[in-house]
């Protein structure tokens, strides 16, 4: 496949560049183009949908694509044109984002409109007057990029048919890879599905004849020269549209094909390089490059889960040197692969919008096939005058959760008690960030919720609690993520014992003389010994204002009761003796663990 991109790429750069002439210069018909605005896979719903966007926009006609598919396009115009007509037309809604520039060569038979409207559709037409008028306003003016120099692709010049025995000739000099390609390309278009070998046997030749019979060609089982370049026009459409071309990023010591006419390069911040979108389809690359070895490498692949670049949905795998991530919403889709090799850490991220996979399927796998290691990685040094962000890696945004608040570990294998208010209306909920949990019971009205890890944790300590009622007025701590898991640990916060009661005489809640923040809530309060008294509720539980010192809590017999009704034991403290601030300090925070919602 790199071969046949390669060879692509190399004949286009063999023509001649040709920069747009002026508007008032003439134009020749041949620098004109097209902008593809869908493709549908049978001609009459194609023709349904061009009929629905003529009766909205001007200049609409419909092509043939080949491979069984239909195209509705708007034009032709100049490239000028119709560079201004897509930022009009996608900005103002009037087609779809993944509209792009389509080229007059990889259009076939013509199925609208028809007659003499067919022949007057083929003429270069002029930026319709709303694109032309909306130059001066404000939209023009976000959308401008005067300093831009577009270049416009030649058409490709026409190949000379052949008899049979020509094509036979000029098959036999084709090499086992062009051949592969030949059936590669077969089989993408539903004509083929044997192996890809390069042996032209009879289901290649078959398939041959069943591809000249849908595209209207004599039927002879070998493929003219002319026959083979639509063939291969045909399945290489997906990457032409995006200007799919090999570069090498010195720095980062990697070579591949990218996306070119869709991003461009924009800066470096280790470990990342990157490509950032330069259209409005908002595609992205990053290139990974970073010194390293097997920690570092499994350090990359759990930090890039936390990036909003990689959503939560889809497969991820972690081997012995490598790793893929595939993340998707209702946006976008990521893929990322890296791998481990003399300790070096290189890999690619492709960032591609969602509803177009069929292009990103190809795009990506391009990219697979091209890749490849150089000398050297990124300088750790680079980008460093790039202002930093707390809530950015690399220049990449973290992934916030919609809420954080602590919990803590209720037996050896990493039950976890928290607030019910941090549970509700999740997608997912996590310990510590990285691991997913079920809820096992909620419980609004007594403010507390019960989760499972969906793998079994070894928590460094499990709550043990009080078998007896406290005293008032004793000293009490809570531990917690006072500032959701900004400081990275858990704190504590030392208060009084106020009440054993609420102030509307609820004995299941304790009263506290202590100020707490939102992210403490949740969390386990201990006395002195270590024992939990109870698990602090959120401020605001009783419905009203008051002091800042005045904190709640679910008393430990009410946190019994709850473990016990899903079938679980608690532990209780054996004694009452008071511990070293130190070892108390260690029993709180190891039990207390951080709980987030996502959406």
């Amino acid at each position: 496949m790199r071969k046949l991109i390669a060879a692509l790429v190399l004949s286009l750069n063999a023509l001649a560049i040709l920069l747009v002439a002026p508007a008032q210069a003439q134009q020749n018909p041949q620098d004109t183009v097209w902008i593809q605005v869908a493709a549908r896979p049978t001609l009459a719903s194609a023709n349904q949908e061009a009929q629905a966007f003529a009766a909205k926009i001007p200049d609409v006609a419909g092509f043939s694509l080949g491979g069984g598919w239909y195209g509705v396009l708007i034009g032709p115009y100049t490239r000028e044109d119709a560079n201004r007509v897509l930022q009009v037309y996608r900005a103002e809604g009037q087609i779809p984002r993944d509209s792009f520039i389509a080229l007059p060569n990889n259009l076939r038979n013509q199925f609208y409109p028809l007659g003499e409207d067919a022949a007057q559709a083929n003429q270069p037409a002029q930026a319709p007057e709303a694109v032309a008028s909306a130059e001066g306003g404000e939209t023009a003016q976000q959308l401008a990029t005067p300093e831009t120099v577009v270049i416009a692709e030649p058409a490709a010049p026409a190949l000379p048919d052949e008899t049979r025995a020509e094509a036979r000739r000029s098959e036999q000099r084709l090499s086992r890879d062009e051949r592969k390609d030949l059936q590669i390309a077969l089989k993408a278009a539903g004509f083929y599905s044997s192996a890809i070998d390069g042996a032209f046997g009879r289901g290649t030749r078959r398939s041959m004849s069943d591809w000249q019979t849908a595209k209207g060609f004599e039927v002879t089982g070998v493929l003219t020269t002319a026959q083979r370049q639509i063939l291969l026009d045909d399945y290489n459409a997906p990457l032409i549209s995006v200007g799919m071309r090999r570069i090498t990023d010195s720095q980062a010591g990697i070579s591949l094909e990218i996306p070119a006419g869709e991003v461009a390069f924009n800066r470096y911040e280790p470990p990342f390089a990157h490509y950032d979108s330069s259209s409005d389809l908002g595609v992205r690359v990053l290139l990974i490059s970073q010194r390293g070895d097997k920690s570092t490498l499994y350090g990359l692949y759990d930090i890039m889960q936390t990036l909003e670049i990689v959503p939560l949905d889809g497969p991820r795998e972690r081997k012995d040197k490598s790793f893929t991530l595939e993340g998707r919403n209702s946006r976008f889709v990521s893929f990322t692969q890296a791998s481990l090799k003399n300790g070096e850490i290189k890999g690619f991220t492709l960032i591609w919008p969602a509803n177009d996979e069929a292009r990103r399927t190809r795009v990506l796998a391009a990219m697979q096939a091209s890749f490849e290691r150089a000398d050297g990685v990124l300088d750790d040094a680079a980008g460093a005058d790039i202002q930093q962000d707390i809530d950015l890696l690399s220049g990449l945004e973290i992934r916030k959760p919609k809420m954080s608040r602590s919990g803590f570990f209720v037996s050896s294998d990493g039950v976890v008690v928290t607030t019910a208010d941090v549970v509700q209306g999740c997608t997912r909920v996590t310990l510590d960030h990285g691991y997913p949990a079920d809820i096992l019971a909620s419980d609004s009205q007594s403010g507390m919720a019960i989760l499972r890890p969906t793998q079994s944790l070894a928590p460094m300590a499990v709550a043990e609690f009080s078998p007896q009622s406290p005293r008032l007025q004793s000293e009490i701590a809570v531990s917690g993520f006072s500032y959701e898991g900004v400081l990275g640990a858990p704190s504590l916060t030392w208060g009084k014992l106020a009440d054993v009661k609420s102030l509307e005489g609820d004995s299941t809640v304790a009263r506290l003389a202590l100020t707490a923040q939102p992210g403490d809530a949740g969390g386990p309060v201990v006395d002195a010994s270590g024992a939990v008294l109870g698990m602090l509720l959120p401020q605001g539980t009783q419905g009203r204002q008051l002091p800042a010192d005045v904190s709640f809590a679910a008393n430990a017999e009410a946190i019994r009761s709850a473990l016990e009704a899903v079938g679980l034991e608690v532990q209780s403290h054996p004694s009452g003796t008071p511990l070293p601030n130190q070892a108390l300090v260690n029993r709180a925070t190891g039990m207390t663990v951080l709980v987030s919602c996502w959406k």
